[in-house]
């Protein structure tokens, strides 16, 4: 600007004249003020932590007991939010904003995430070695030709028009209504859908049933999936390979569930091998991410309004790898607290493998 250029800037900003040559002087020295700053080095606010020497250590012992599990700990049974740890903050006697907590979180390498399923509890010692005798099973069995199933029963279902988690495609500004609770009614209950997954051909029948699940379910499923897929994909075939969780409808623990496996191989003629999970590794079982997620996947967003539409949605579950699913109305009571005796026992020929005799066993049919 020239003559009278500083004085001009004065008088525009209001600023001192010794500030302004400050200011020049800084300008042109490049050592000091690089072109990439505005401001000389060490400049500007201080960082609440480099002002308060005590912020960040009193920030972590709020964190960690509770990351810990320390029952002592004031915030052990509440929200860790920024704004509950400034006002916690406060009350040590440090005076941050909910803003500051949160960039001293993330200096301290901390972000906000939600649990993760991950921890399976206390795991058996050999359940690796049960993984492998299961596959070694599979292999020998798909090389006889004889079928492969996988069986378990999917979470019970709500029906009714009501939520159902995840979305779908609709005109903007135009959701699907549903119910504002989801209690269930007289009129639609629940269904239980009990699957048998066929591991080699990837077809699979899926029984919905409305009352309980029990092992008389769980064997009616597999005895119609026998009789309408199973016979005529396989009709050479002279046992069937079951794989199994160990818990619910088909648990290794449950007698009915043997009585009843006995009783479809003397009908059938089969014979039949089960191999069950080790507890706590139901995930691994192929139905569970073969069938039951493409399910859940068919219908996401939909409620399921009656147990037709349930039935619908699932026979029309299909994937790129060519799943096809068949599924049926199973309306038969099935009573629950059913008794077998030591008697009914005798009559069941279950031989347990070398190998965890409790897991892996053989159910021949009897002649009569």
């Amino acid at each position: 600007m020239g003559r009278g250029g500083v004085a001009a800037v004065v008088r525009a900003t209001g600023i001192s004249y010794s500030t302004v040559m400050r200011g020049l002087r800084e300008i042109a020295d490049p050592v000091r003020m690089p072109a990439s700053r505005v401001r000389a080095p060490g400049a500007g606010r201080k960082r609440a932590a480099d002002l308060d020497d005590t912020l960040t250590s009193d920030l972590e012992s709020l964190i960690e007991p509770s990351s810990r599990g320390d029952p002592e700990s004031r915030l052990r049974w509440t929200c860790l939010s920024t704004h509950r740890l400034a006002d916690e903050l406060g009350r040590m006697g440090h005076q941050v904003s909910p803003f500051v907590v949160a960039g001293l979180l993330h200096e301290m390498d901390y972000s906000l995430q939600a649990p993760r399923k991950a921890a399976e509890g206390k795991q058996h010692p050999d359940r690796n070695a049960q993984f492998e005798y299961i596959n070694a099973a599979v292999v020998s069995q798909q090389r006889r030709g004889d079928p492969v199933i996988s069986v378990d029963t999917k979470k019970k279902e709500i029906v009714g028009n009501f939520k159902n988690g995840g979305q779908e495609w609709r005109p903007q500004g135009n959701p699907e209504r549903v119910s504002t609770h989801d209690f269930p009614t007289k009129e639609g209950g629940k269904v239980a859908p009990y699957g048998v997954y066929d591991v080699t051909k990837n077809t699979a029948w899926v029984s919905v049933g409305i009352t309980h699940d029990t092992a008389q379910f769980a064997i009616a499923t597999i005895e119609k999936w026998w009789k309408r897929m199973g016979m005529r994909a396989y009709p050479k075939a002279r046992s069937v390979l079951i794989t199994a969780d160990a818990g619910g409808s088909n648990s290794p623990r449950t007698r009915l569930w043997k009585l009843e496996l006995q009783n479809l191989a003397n009908r059938t003629g089969l014979t039949f091998r089960v191999r069950h999970f080790p507890p706590g590794t139901s995930k691994w079982n192929k139905i569970e991410h073969r069938l039951f997620s493409c399910i859940t996947s068919n219908w996401r967003g939909r409620p399921l309004i009656s147990r037709v539409a349930i039935v619908n949605l699932i026979a029309t579950t299909t994937t790129k790898t060519g799943l096809t699913v068949h599924c049926e109305l199973d309306r038969r009571k099935y009573e629950k607290g059913i008794k077998v005796s030591d008697e009914q026992m005798r009559d069941v020929r279950v031989v347990g493998d070398s190998f965890h005799g409790e897991w892996n066993y053989t159910v021949s049919p009897i002649a009569r």
